[in-house]
C-alpha cells in the first residue's frame, strides 16, 4: 500500500478561489475586506509568515494593513494599538503574530482583541462557541485539517480519531471539530502512556506536537488517514513533520506531506475567516 498524498496547495488554491469570489460580493456592497497584521520585533520566521499571509491577501483583493512595531514594544503600547484596531470599523480581522517578545503579556493582548475580529479563532469567546457547536470563527489550522480530511474521503462518523497535542491553537479545537463530526476522539500528549498503542488503534491520526518524526511509521494502522501538522527544520536544513513520513506513507491510505500539506491550508482558512467577518459587516450573512 502507498498512501494518497493530500495536496494542501491545491486544496488551498480552491478555497482561495472561493474566497476571492466572496471578496467581490463584499466589494459590490461597498465593503473591502481588511486584515490588520501586527508584528512585534524582527523574528525571521514571523516575518516570513507575515509576508506570506499579506501576499495571499493581496492576490485575492483583501486589504492587509501592516503594523510593525519594535522589539521593545510594551504590553500597554500593544494594548493601545489593539484598542484602536477594535474601534476601526473598516478593519474586519486582527492578527497578532506570535510569538511576542518576552516583555509582552501575550495572554492579555489576545484577550483584548474583539472576538468579532479574532480571525485566528484564539479568543476564549470563540473557543467556547466552538465547543457549543456554534462557531463564530474556527481556528485556522484545525479548520484546514478538516477540509483535508474531507478530501481524503474518510467517513468521520464513528471513526476512531487520535489528536496528538493539546494546544489551544490546534489540539483542543481539532478535537472539538472531530467530536462535532461524530468521530470517537482521543487526545494524546506528553504524558500519554503507550502512545504507539493509541496510534495503532486510530483510523485518523492528527499529529501536532512539534517534535520531528516523533510518530513512527510502523505505529500507523494500515489504511489510516494521517494529518501531519508539524513543521520542523532539521540540522541539515530539511523540513519534516511530526510523523515519520516514508514509513507512514507505506501503511496509511492518505497522508499530508510536509511541506505542502497543512501549511497552505492555514493561510487560506485565515483569509476565509477575514472575508466571513467582512460579509457580516456587509450584511451578506
Amino acid at each position: 500500500m502507498s498512501a494518497r498524498r493530500l495536496d494542501g496547495k491545491a486544496r488551498a488554491a480552491r478555497l482561495l478561489g472561493e474566497v476571492e469570489q466572496r471578496v467581490r460580493a463584499c466589494s459590490e456592497r461597498g465593503v473591502r475586506p481588511c486584515l490588520a497584521v501586527v508584528l512585534v520585533g524582527d523574528d525571521p520566521a514571523s516575518q516570513v509568515y507575515v509576508r506570506s499571509k499579506e501576499k495571499r491577501a493581496a492576490e485575492i483583493g483583501i486589504e492587509a494593513r501592516d503594523h510593525r512595531l519594535p522589539a521593545s514594544t510594551t504590553t500597554d503600547e500593544l494594548l493601545a494599538l489593539v484598542a484602536a484596531l477594535n474601534a476601526e470599523s473598516a478593519v474586519d480581522g486582527i492578527l497578532i503574530q506570535l510569538p511576542l517578545p518576552p516583555q509582552c503579556d501575550a495572554q492579555r493582548i489576545l484577550l483584548a482583541v474583539d472576538p468579532a475580529k479574532d480571525v485566528d479563532g484564539f479568543h476564549p469567546d470563540n473557543l467556547g462557541r466552538l465547543m457549543l457547536g456554534q462557531p463564530r470563527f474556527v481556528a485556522c489550522t484545525p479548520q484546514g485539517c478538516m477540509l483535508l480530511l474531507e478530501d481524503s474521503g474518510v467517513s468521520l462518523a464513528g471513526a476512531r480519531a487520535l489528536v496528538i497535542g493539546r494546544s489551544t491553537i490546534v489540539g483542543k479545537p481539532m478535537a472539538q471539530l472531530l467530536v462535532h463530526a461524530d468521530a470517537t476522539v482521543t487526545v494524546a500528549h506528553s504524558r500519554t502512556r503507550d502512545l504507539a498503542a493509541e496510534v495503532a488503534r486510530a483510523d485518523i491520526v492528527v499529529a501536532a506536537i512539534g517534535r520531528p518524526e516523533f510518530v513512527r511509521g510502523e505505529w500507523i494502522k494500515p489504511g489510516a488517514v494521517v494529518i501531519d501538522v508539524g513543521m520542523n527544520r532539521l540540522a541539515d536544513g530539511r523540513l519534516v513533520g511530526d510523523v515519520e513520513f516514508a514509513a507512514a506513507e507505506a501503511r496509511a491510505s492518505a497522508i499530508t506531506p510536509v511541506p505542502g500539506g497543512v501549511g497552505p491550508m492555514t493561510i487560506a482558512c485565515l483569509l476565509h475567516n477575514v472575508v466571513l467577518a467582512a460579509e457580516r459587516r456587509a450584511g451578506l450573512v
